[in-house]
């Protein structure tokens, strides 16, 4: 593999003479432009190296009509704005000596103004609304992921490649070396990997890296889920962050680990205050509470994501926060100082990471305008209590299905505006079209436990 990373160590952003440097010292010989829709899903253009110029003076088209929940064919002309700083040799894209590299890119209007449909664009303004308020927030992802066997003709099947369990080693652990490479290749890319280690489930895997500011990390989720799956299907595997993708055992989650700083300092610590947390934290935990349940479809974007959210699987349900309690949606874990964070359980690793972390923002912040207090924190398990006893408690549950988050998504002033008017509009439109197809479906469940008896 090509050894080369893109993180400078004078924190510094690329000119773009060195960009051009580095496509000729490395043979690079196409540049992917990429960019996400509004279901995360990514995209690019593939341009000759020879066009770098044209692509960054924000030069190159595309067809936004093209593209879901973008623009309409009368308005259909957008332009690739690609942020310097993201350009990266894609270390599987090697061959023979010749390389690809990547851009990560805002979409603007062709009017040169950001385009208010463009996920990335829309994380940058909710970014700024906080900088207004004195705050950016950093976040930690941990996003879970299953490795597939294929069949002799190459198609995935559901047959995990190990029966290993949480923290097993080899000769159990038949993921070992696909985990390595997969570190390995990220390690090149300029991830901070922190660690690795099989999940509960068999064949589930988690990798973890640094926590980074909401964008770097957004963008680092993606290229993430682009490497692994790339990586495992050198090895023959297919690599899914699918939710759920079998009955009866653990589903995926991608925990998210969130602080909020301000003049350069963790706005979550009070060494003085009850339990360390400051009133800015404690504000945070109260607006995520409050309109998880608001923006439960952004964070956990499936018809599938609610076969993990189910009691039984460890997979978070309840609505109550705590300190080391992992039966809770809110987890304050036990670092204080700049390590002060809070652990939201609930995301899992199919939502469109600039919308989800967008969506947490906008609770967070709106937890600390209106000075939401959170309720005591809850530290016994939450699974064992029955229903009479969190009813008593006030522990609410987050909703069961797509249908009836996107329901609550629809009411939610705080959703929208994490969103804005035109993502809001086209996501809704989304998730209700996906939801429908899914109620009218016939599946086979339902051919096996009716066809014959009546």
């Amino acid at each position: 593999m090509t050894e080369f990373t893109h993180t400078r160590l004078d924190g510094k952003k690329f000119t773009p003479d060195e960009v051009k440097d580095l496509i000729k010292q490395y043979n690079i010989k196409f540049i992917k432009l990429q960019f996400v829709d509004i279901n995360g899903q990514v995209k690019n253009m593939s341009i000759p190296s020879e066009h770098i110029e044209k692509a960054l003076n924000n030069e190159i088209m595309l067809d936004g009509s093209s593209i879901k929940g973008f623009r309409s064919i009368e308005t259909s002309d957008m332009f690739f704005h690609p942020d310097i700083n993201s350009f990266q040799i894609l270390p599987w894209r090697e061959h023979e000596g010749v390389n690809a590299a990547r851009l990560i890119c805002d979409i603007y209007n062709a009017d040169g103004t950001p385009f208010e449909g463009c996920p990335r664009c829309n994380l940058k303004r909710v970014m700024e609304n906080a900088e207004k308020m004195g705050f950016s927030m950093n976040i930690g992802p941990e996003a879970e992921f299953f490795l597939f066997s294929k069949d002799k003709d190459g198609n995935v099947t559901t047959k995990t490649q190990d029966h290993a369990g949480y923290y097993d080693v080899g000769p159990e652990d038949l993921g070992e070396d696909v985990r390595s490479d997969i570190v390995l290749t990220l390690k090149e890319m300029g991830f901070d990997i922190e660690a690795s280690h099989h999940e509960v489930a068999d064949g589930q895997h988690e990798i973890d890296f640094r926590y980074a500011d909401i964008l770097t990390a957004a963008d680092n989720v993606t290229t993430f889920r682009i490497a692994v799956k790339a990586i495992a299907a050198k090895h023959n595997l297919h690599a899914t962050f699918m939710p759920k993708p079998i009955f009866g055992i653990n589903g995926s989650g991608m925990h998210c680990n969130i602080s909020l700083f301000k003049d350069g300092k963790n706005a979550f610590y009070d060494e003085k205050a009850e339990y360390q947390l400051s009133e800015t934290a404690k504000y945070a935990i109260g607006g995520l509470l409050k309109h998880v349940k608001s923006i439960t479809a952004i964070t956990n974007p499936t018809v599938n994501s609610y076969k993990r959210l189910v009691p039984g699987y460890e997979a978070p349900v309840y609505l109550a926060w705590s300190l080391a309690n992992r039966s809770a949606l809110l987890r304050v874990p036990a670092k204080r100082g700049i390590s002060t964070r809070v652990e939201l359980r609930s995301p899992d690793p199919s939502c469109n990471p600039y919308l989800a972390f967008a969506a947490i923002l906008e609770t967070c912040l709106d937890g600390i305008r209106n000075k939401i207090d959170p309720p005591a924190p809850v530290e016994s398990n939450i699974y064992k209590l029955t229903t009479k006893e969190r009813k008593k408690q006030r522990i609410d549950s987050l909703p069961g299905s797509l249908a009836e988050a996107t329901d609550m998504l629809d009411k939610s002033l705080v959703a929208q505006a994490a969103l804005g008017e035109h993502i809001f509009k086209e996501f809704m439109t989304s998730k209700k079209k996906e939801w429908d197809s899914f109620r009218t479906y016939v599946s086979p469940w339902e051919l096996d436990r009716y066809l014959e008896r009546y």
